[in-house]
């Protein structure tokens, strides 16, 4: 993984930055954070981000604060509608791991347990020797994600946590995606079988909206998004569900991220 800010380098990479750290997550000072990017003081914030994006000038003076700026929506999109191909939820780094025979799977020396990530230990072990895609978000992305297939949904369950970091020196650092706050749901999908999807908030991400439950959705429509800063979607897969494409599946198998875009065809329905 690559990709860690010079900020988050010095929280979780040295002694003095984790005890920051801590106070920080302790004392919930997150929240001025948080208040400061949803006020009208943040709007230069928000210009620099959209003039740093290529957004048309009077598209970036629009923007009333930082997190109006990051709640943006998109009009156009090239999403893959084709029966059976897999698309990637949403813009970011993807990586890649294998599930093993005992509902778990290992990122840079933290190991985690389907079980502690979606709280339910019946539901991970469906998953043992499946897929698990991990689509890593950073500040500058869109933040809205959307559906990979064809689906019934199922209903949202909240899992209330502290707010760390998703960059990749904190996931080294910390089992991050069992401690963070986060929302997972089933989807019966028409090509891929049963796939959990898991939003994961960040360090200021608190907020993860998602549309709607318990009904039936259609590929390539939006399914929520998150809220300011960086943040994680997780796709669990099935064994014998899917194979990714050739191309992305070799430099994942080197431990790259890979970047991807909303709507962009990264694998294939085996059944």
């Amino acid at each position: 993984m690559s990709g860690n800010s010079g900020a988050v380098r010095f929280l979780y990479g040295s002694v003095v930055g984790r005890v920051l750290l801590s106070l920080i997550l302790r004392s919930h000072a997150d929240r001025l954070a948080v208040a400061f990017l949803s006020s009208p003081l943040s709007r230069p914030l928000a210009r620099w981000q959209a003039k740093r994006l290529g957004l048309p000038p009077e598209q970036a003076r629009s923007f009333g604060s930082y997190r109006a700026f990051f709640a943006r929506t998109r009009t156009a999109q090239s999403v893959d509608l084709t029966p059976g191909r897999l698309i990637s939820p949403c813009d970011g780094y993807l990586s890649a791991y294998p599930i093993q025979a005992d509902s778990s799977f290992a990122i840079k020396g933290s190991h985690y347990r389907l079980a502690d990530l979606l709280q339910d230990e019946a539901l991970g072990k469906r998953f043992h020797g499946g897929d698990c895609l991990i689509f890593r978000l950073c500040p500058t992305h869109y933040h809205h994600y959307h559906y990979i297939d064809d689906a019934y949904q199922g209903t949202h369950h909240f899992i209330p946590g502290i707010l760390h970091s998703v960059q990749p020196i904190a996931c080294e650092t910390y089992p991050v995606y069992v401690l963070n706050r986060r929302c997972w749901s089933l989807l019966t999908t028409d090509h891929f079988g049963p796939v959990v999807q898991v939003e994961i908030g960040a360090l200021v991400v608190g907020g993860i909206h998602n549309a709607c439950q318990n009904c039936r959705v259609r590929k390539g429509t939006e399914k929520g998004h998150f809220q300011l800063a960086g943040s994680t979607i997780v796709l669990l897969l099935q064994k014998g569900q899917v194979r990714l494409r050739p191309e992305l599946l070799a430099q994942l198998e080197q431990g790259r991220e890979v970047p991807v875009e909303l709507g962009m065809y990264i694998g294939d329905a085996l059944l």
